[in-house]
């Protein structure tokens, strides 16, 4: 049990900050209201877009209290979703913070003691999460959707009708995807830093040795 702790951390953090710091990209939404044309869809001009779109991010954070404030009109049934919403990434970001705390305190002592091992195990757990996700969304990306909902609502509040929410007008199926796919980039990268890491401390290790 021991063994597996301090990887399992290191890779609950790795997601988890992964989700987090995709969150709170807001470049990457900047750049799909050009992309995907998302002033001439919705019908609002960007400062609205901007507006709206700030504040839901600043909502889903942790250390956010206040309620949620749209300068569009929401229903009771968006409101509760988002409410839903906020306490799922509220979640994330504590148990970010908690895996970071853990994976320093278990890490600090395995490398006094020169033991990389668990940078590997870490690597190689970390990857499953993406290969996972990504054959799911290379079958059909509009069933993955449905289904991450699905399984994290009890309820079809999520299905929006844009007369009562026009919410949903500003946040296009193609930008979730875009967040999938920036987050898949972020954990193999991460994995792979793991990996090199392990691989040069290893290496460094028996070179010492010699």
């Amino acid at each position: 049990m021991k063994r597996w702790l301090l990887p399992l951390l290191f890779m609950i953090f790795i997601l988890t900050s992964s989700i987090t710091l995709t969150l709170n990209f807001r470049p990457l939404y900047y750049h799909d209201i050009q992309r995907l044309k998302i002033e001439q869809t919705s019908g609002f001009s960007k400062k609205v877009i901007c507006e709206n779109y700030n504040e839901l991010i600043d909502y889903n954070s942790v250390f956010h209290r206040k309620p949620l404030k749209l300068t569009m009109k929401m229903s009771e049934e968006g409101r509760i979703h988002f409410e839903e919403v906020k306490r799922i990434f509220s979640f994330l970001q504590i148990f970010m913070m908690i895996s970071l705390l853990g994976s320093i305190y278990l890490g600090r002592q395995q490398l006094k003691r020169k033991n990389y091992a668990f940078l590997k195990t870490t690597s190689i757990l970390t990857l499953l999460f993406p290969l996972a996700a990504g054959a799911v969304i290379a079958a059909s990306w509009d069933k993955a959707f449905v289904l991450f909902h699905k399984l994290l609502f009890r309820n079809d509040y999520w299905i929006f009708d844009e007369y009562f929410d026009p919410i949903i007008k500003i946040l296009p199926d193609e930008f979730f995807l875009h967040c999938a796919f920036m987050i898949i980039f972020l954990i193999v990268l991460e994995s792979f830093l793991c990996f090199t890491f392990y691989k040069f401390c290893s290496s460094f290790r028996h070179k010492s040795m010699l």
